[in-house]
């Protein structure tokens, strides 16, 4: 269903469930064991996440969903599902790495939740993206009506999800669902490079930039008193100290001797 590879300090999770990656508990059991395996890796910066096929994810599993909603008790396997995903969404959301998705084909529903929980997002521009549940009498439940409003504000997610609309990804890069669309032949390299120019920043800095990134628009929690907290256990980092001291000395003014005859 999955491939896990280690490229330098990223981590790849190539999703493979032909014909579209559709989400139920056994890829989601996948993708949560993947984040167990690469939690302790001090070595691991990014978590890469692809396709190989010709969808990035269409959402849940048809077959699933056909066989709960035939049931009396089958709306509950759903919504434990559902629940599943949300935690599975979240440990990406809150991971110190920093995630990547790059999306060369469709992410809708539950494929489009996922790319939402990850960091940074990059689509081809060909590729359709959007959350159209309530054409089914549904809702985007696995975080999707929190993610997407929070990252596009009221308006877009209420044009999206409310006309169960789908978009291509030079349109989502224009309304910010993703960060940038690129055209598929060029997808693979430009997002492989991008996420090795990631990798090789301080695993420490990018974790902390994340967790201030998120305290932002949390009435819990105080942005700028995180901010502080996480330059103080910084500025004592052994990484932070080794690479400010090299900056420093580089651009320390040198002198010159001059020559007396």
């Amino acid at each position: 269903m999955l491939t896990l590879e280690r490229v330098g300090r990223v981590a790849v999770v190539t999703l493979s469930r032909p014909p579209v990656n559709a989400l139920d508990a056994t890829l989601v059991a996948r993708l949560d064991a993947v984040l167990d395996e690469i939690a302790g890796d001090d070595d691991v910066t990014v978590l890469h996440i692809r396709s190989d096929q010709k969808a990035f994810c269409a959402g849940a599993d048809l077959a699933l969903m056909r066989s709960c909603f035939a049931t009396a008790d089958g709306p509950d396997t759903m919504l434990k599902l559902v629940s599943r995903m949300q935690w599975l969404f979240e440990r990406i959301e809150t991971s110190p790495l920093v995630a990547l998705a790059e999306i060369g084909g469709a992410a809708l529903g539950g494929g489009m939740e996922l790319a939402l929980a990850c960091d940074l997002r990059v689509a081809a521009a060909e590729a359709r993206l959007g959350l159209p549940e309530v054409g089914l009498g549904l809702l985007p439940g696995a975080g999707g009506t929190q993610r997407l409003t929070r990252l596009c504000g009221h308006g877009v997610a209420s044009r999206l999800i409310l006309g169960a609309e789908v978009i291509d990804g030079a349109e989502a890069e224009r309304l910010g669902l993703v960060q940038w669309a690129q055209p598929r032949e060029r997808l693979a390299g430009w997002t492989r490079e991008w996420a090795e120019k990631i990798s090789v920043l301080p695993k420490a800095a990018l974790a902390e930039a994340k967790r201030c990134i998120a305290a932002q628009g949390d009435p819990a929690r105080d942005g700028f008193a995180e901010e502080l907290a996480a330059s103080r256990r910084l500025y004592h980092h052994p990484e932070t100290r080794r690479r400010v001291s090299e900056f420093l000395n580089r651009s320390a003014p040198q002198s010159h001797s001059k020559e007396t005859s």
